[in-house]
């Protein structure tokens, strides 16, 4: 009886063992094959640094390139009501006193060639944006994206608003000459302080020349807008799958 109860005991174990080993080749077989596709899965859809700071490159430079073309058009300040320049506000006073007088063409001639110079600089910006841009660097893309919705256009105008102004200021004296718009400038205020105990002379370049590059900044933000919210704007792969996630 023990003989028996021994060998029966044996075989129980031998089957057992047997059992446990095969789920154990089961459990790695099934649990190899399929963590598999996961990893891999995560790997494929992961950005990498590179994709992060190459498709961020790639939209700031869409988006500087079409805000600087769209404003260096004709028009494209002058027809634009959110940045079209108008008179400063010391000489909103001036400008009410001599369209009263019978100076409103004049007035309107100074405006319009305001208008000119910005579009006529405007083109000036892109290779400034160009550099910028190609300096980012990998802890910049991260907080682009991680940004708000203006993260991208607020990093090209810290990095750039000083060389920009630099690199407007004689572009837009040079083209408000050209459009004669210190001649109708002058002869603005030339007129008013002739009858006016009030002088008023400020400076029609650096004011042209912040307003031209508040314009420019305001258009690529609107350009950043579409790229991040507007699937149609992402126009390339790269964007798609950056901009995706």
């Amino acid at each position: 009886m023990k003989k028996f109860l021994l060998l029966f005991f044996l075989a129980a174990s031998a089957v057992s063992l047997q059992a446990q080993g095969l789920k154990g080749l089961l459990k790695k077989v099934t649990g190899d094959s399929a963590l598999r596709p996961i990893v891999s899965a995560t790997k494929s859809n992961a950005l990498s640094n590179d994709e992060i700071i190459n498709g961020l490159k790639e939209a700031l430079q869409v988006g500087a390139d079409n805000g600087t073309k769209k404003l260096s058009a004709v028009d494209g300040f002058f027809k634009d009501a959110a940045i079209k320049i108008l008179m400063p506000e010391e000489a909103k006073k001036v400008e009410q006193k001599l369209r009263t007088v019978g100076l409103g063409k004049q007035v309107d001639n100074a405006i319009l060639s305001m208008n000119r110079a910005a579009e006529n600089a405007a083109q000036s910006a892109a290779p400034i944006f160009l550099n910028a841009i190609k300096g980012m660097s990998i802890q910049d893309g991260i907080s682009i994206l991680k940004g708000g919705d203006f993260a991208a256009t607020n990093f090209l105008k810290t990095k750039t608003l000083a060389q920009l102004t630099d690199a407007f200021r004689p572009v837009i004296e040079q083209s408000l000459q050209k459009v004669n718009a210190t001649k109708y400038w002058n002869t603005l205020f030339s007129t008013y302080n002739t009858f006016s105990r009030e002088k008023v002379n400020p400076d029609l370049s650096a004011y042209v020349t912040e307003k031209a590059l508040a314009g420019i900044f305001y258009q690529v933000g609107q350009e950043e807008q579409k790229i991040r919210k507007d699937p149609m704007a992402r126009t390339t792969d790269l964007l798609k799958k950056v901009f995706a996630k």
